[in-house]
This record gives C-alpha cells, sequence and structure tokens, in this order.
C-alpha cells in the first residue's frame, strides 16, 4: 500500500492517485456505456405496450388457469419421447466426444500442431451453435421427427463434454503415466492402465450432468419439428388454449425437476 509523506506524519492511503484516478475513469465508461445499451433497448421500445403489460399477463392468467387436466393424457407419449431424445442424444454425443476430447488434450494428442486445434474447432463449433438450431438445420436435411431431435442434441454436447473431459484429461497425475510407462507397456496400455482410471469419476458426472442439461433443451426441439412434448406444444399456442398449455408447463416443471434430483444423486454416488 502506498505511503503519502506529510511534513508531520504519515498519512495511509489504500489507492496511489493514478489508480484512484484510473477506478473512476472506469466507472465513468460503464455508466456510459449502461447509457448507450439503454438507449439502444429503448429505440424500438413501444412503452404502450410494456404499460399494459401487468393488464396482459393477468388476463392470460386468469385464462390459463385451472389447468385442463383432461389434457394430460396426450402427454404421457410426447413427453417419453422427449426424454429418448435426451437419453439416446447423451449417449450419442458421449461416442463422440470422447475421441475428440483425447484428441484435444495436450497430454494425449498426437500432434499439437495439427491435430489439437482442429479438435479444438470440433468442441467450439459444437458449444456456438444452440441445440434449437441445430434442430432447425436437420429438420431441414432429414425431415422433421424425433431423428432430427437426437442428433440435434448430439451435436450440441460435443462440444460441452468434449471441453470438459480433455481438461480433466490434462488435469491427470503425469506420475501414475510414467510409472505405468516405466514398465514397457504400450501406449495403448498406458492410456487403458493410467489415464482411464483417473477420468473416470469426471466421465460420469459429466455425462450425468449433460443428460440433465439435454432434457431441459430437449422440451422446446418439437417446436421446430424434431419431436417431443415440443410438438405437443404447438396446437395449444395456435388455438390459445391456455388452459392446456399450463399443464403441459407443469408437466415440464415435474420432469425436470426429477431429471435434476436423479442427476444430484448419480454424481453424488459417483464422485
Amino acid at each position: 500500500m502506498p505511503v503519502i509523506t506529510a511534513p508531520d506524519r504519515l498519512v495511509w492511503q489504500r489507492r496511489t492517485p493514478l489508480a484512484q484516478w484510473a477506478m473512476w475513469a472506469g466507472w465513468l465508461a460503464l455508466a456510459v456505456l449502461f447509457v448507450l445499451c439503454w438507449q439502444v433497448m429503448n429505440k424500438n421500445t413501444m412503452w404502450v405496450f410494456v404499460e399494459d403489460a401487468p393488464r396482459q399477463a393477468a388476463d392470460l392468467l386468469s385464462r390459463a388457469w385451472p389447468p385442463r387436466w383432461s389434457y394430460l393424457d396426450r402427454l404421457w407419449r410426447p413427453m417419453w419421447d422427449t426424454i429418448n431424445i435426451a437419453t439416446l442424444g447423451t449417449l450419442l454425443g458421449i461416442i463422440l466426444a470422447t475421441p475428440v476430447a483425447f484428441l484435444a488434450a495436450r497430454n494425449t494428442t498426437p500432434s499439437t500442431l495439427l491435430v489439437r486445434p482442429l479438435a479444438l474447432l470440433v468442441i467450439v463449433s459444437s458449444r456456438s451453435i444452440n441445440s434449437l438450431i441445430w434442430a432447425l438445420l436437420l429438420v431441414a436435411i432429414i425431415g422433421p421427427g424425433i431423428l432430427a431431435g437426437i442428433i440435434a442434441i448430439a451435436l450440441r454436447s460435443i462440444g460441452f463434454i468434449g471441453k470438459l473431459l480433455y481438461e480433466a484429461i490434462e488435469e491427470i497425475d503425469e506420475g501414475e503415466v510414467e510409472a505405468v510407462s516405466a514398465t514397457g507397456a504400450s501406449p495403448l496400455q498406458v492410456m487403458d492402465y493410467a489415464v482411464v482410471p483417473q477420468i473416470l469419476p469426471a466421465f460420469a458426472g459429466i455425462s450425468v450432468f449433460r443428460w440433465d442439461i439435454n432434457i431441459r433443451e430437449s422440451t422446446i426441439l418439437g417446436l421446430v419439428g424434431a419431436g417431443g412434448i415440443g410438438l405437443q406444444l404447438q396446437s395449444p399456442l395456435a388455438r390459445l388454449a391456455w388452459a392446456e398449455v399450463t399443464v403441459i408447463f407443469i408437466v415440464i416443471l415435474v420432469t425436470v425437476v426429477l431429471s435434476e434430483w436423479v442427476s444430484a444423486k448419480v454424481r453424488a454416488a459417483i464422485i
């Protein structure tokens, strides 16, 4: 901490004058950025609709409650399809992401100059495109249905699983690798006995966590024709049948809560 010398005593200051001015300049820049963002937001905002929003929300809620529970019988099959999309998509994503993760990790890739950048490009490309966009593209390519949803979930999962898994691979204890290598083991044996056992807990936790996320993401893929309960949601929305929409929302909420509970239990048992 800087100490400023006064004629009769030493005066302690938390920051130097330069650091203090830099801090105030940072706050000023943040305030200017906030004002600019507020102006951009207000540019095309019609405040008359914003003022009327509470009344519209109250009117919609009055039509959405009570839920039309008789509609529940039509949701079991779409919800089962949604769970299948998430589960099969996660499994396919794991299969595709695992070799990509080993190619992206510095300590397991065969080439840090060529192979690793390509593997990282695959991971970044997967993470940069939302599953809904993947589904939209796949519905246009292979047609509507559950298959498009499964592949969309898998393509989105590659980046998530691959990134976390290759980071786990890079954090392994190299002492175990050197010990197994010193016995004369082949590269495949080193991978099998020194690398894989160290990353298995992380691998299992990442896989279960991604499945939990995919349950949530797969609920909306039907809005673009990729199957699941999102497809069932289109009809009530088009007919403005808000009581049926409420039932669908409740089913989705219960499913997500159960998947979160299962995911937490499995991760706790594994880790």
